[in-house]
């Protein structure tokens, strides 16, 4: 396993786009989060189109981004913002307050999921004009009641929900597009998630699958090595297996928890019938996913941990494979908009061994899977 590394100055989230496949080149959707200052200005959402060029030197490897194009976020009349106090009283999904995390584009490549970490919801967008067609719903347990520009309002008057910034971080969808699959950063509040000083003690996550076309949903167990932790990102591997990117708040030389973990719901319990789960440890009946360590990103090995290593790693995405066979996994940061501190891309040769079951993304352009979808979108 070898990693590369490129960079570029803004913060990105990335999903392959289904146009990637041109030789070692590729094409990646990406959003930006809610923007500077941590949602205090009125900085409007936007999708990105990213090449990522992979060329091989005699030395190595070179990666070269380039921002291909910028599209604006929007509900067909008015833009979609980061700004926190731009939510409604009722925390609809209707809102224009809009935090995106998560992105994958759907097995058409017309659309996106982008899940926003304010909500939490997952929306749909159109990737060509940036418009918001729809959302998912999901189970009341992952919505707050209250919703307030102040974080620390937020966690004061909810008893129940995702904690203040701490949403719907990751999303996945399955190699075939039929399932989706939100991973929380952090504990819900009513699952054991903030002691009475409203600090983050739990370690117990949620993790939901979603059928695209029946709306069934499924809740599993994901468990934090720290409370200290969170999860920021998943990426399928084939129908069951993920990565999770989970990590530390530090950065540079104080980092100490960059990793990259391999999961697998196959045998894991459905528990979105348990109302409540406790700040640690293993309900009785209940069996969380399985997890094993697949990257360790400050393993001095890939030569990437040191003073000008990111605090935030938060995005995942597979590319073409290389010439030799081997997959492209591609990983990067959330600098905050801090121009110093430029996103960051690794890219990591992973040999076809350590990921035996791996099933690339499909595509399609059936009129089943897309034509009357998109239809379907519009109303």
């Amino acid at each position: 396993m070898f990693a590369w590394a490129g960079t570029r100055g803004s913060a990105v989230r990335l999903a392959t786009s289904q146009r990637h496949h041109t030789g070692t080149d590729s094409l990646y959707v990406a959003t930006p989060d809610r923007g500077p200052a941590d949602g205090t200005t009125t900085y409007v959402d936007r999708i990105y189109t990213i090449r990522l060029a992979i060329t091989k030197g005699h030395h190595g490897f070179t990666i070269t981004p380039t921002l291909l194009a910028t599209r604006l976020m929007h509900d067909g009349r008015d833009f979609l913002t980061g700004f926190a106090a731009a939510f409604d009283a009722t925390n609809s999904p209707d809102s224009l307050r809009f935090d995106p995390e998560g992105i994958r584009v759907d097995r058409c490549g017309q659309t996106a999921f982008v899940s926003d970490e304010y909500g939490p919801f997952i929306h749909v967008f159109d990737l060509d004009r940036g418009t918001r067609l729809r959302s998912l719903k999901l189970p009341n347990k992952f919505l707050i009641d209250f919703p307030s520009a102040n974080g620390n309002v937020e966690l004061a008057a909810n008893i129940s929900g995702r904690q203040s910034n701490r949403g719907m971080e990751g999303l996945a969808i399955s190699p075939n597009g039929e399932k989706l699959y939100g991973l929380m950063q952090s504990p819900l509040i009513q699952d054991g998630g903030l002691d009475a000083s409203l600090k983050r003690v739990g370690t117990n996550n949620r993790l939901v699958e979603i059928d695209l076309e029946s709306g069934a949903i499924l809740e599993f167990l994901y468990q934090l090595d720290s409370k200290s932790n969170g999860v920021n990102e998943i990426l399928a591997v084939n129908d069951h297996e993920f990565l999770v990117i989970e990590r530390d708040g530090n950065a540079g030389a104080a980092a100490a928890f960059k990793k990259i973990f391999h999961i697998d719901i196959a045998g894991a319990s459905d528990i979105r019938a348990v109302a409540t789960l406790p700040q640690t440890g293993t309900p009785a009946g209940v069996t969380p996913v399985s997890k094993n360590l697949f990257i360790d990103l400050l393993d001095p090995a890939f030569g990437l941990a040191g003073a000008t290593f990111p605090e935030k790693i938060e995005g995942l995405a597979f590319g073409p494979d290389l010439q030799d066979g081997r997959h492209a996994l591609v990983v990067t940061n959330d600098n905050d908009f801090v121009p110093t501190q430029p996103n960051r891309f690794f890219v990591f040769a992973i040999d076809p061994s350590d990921l035996p079951g791996f099933a690339p993304q499909q595509f399609s352009r059936s009129r089943r899977d897309c034509f009357d979808r998109g239809q379907d979108d519009q109303h």
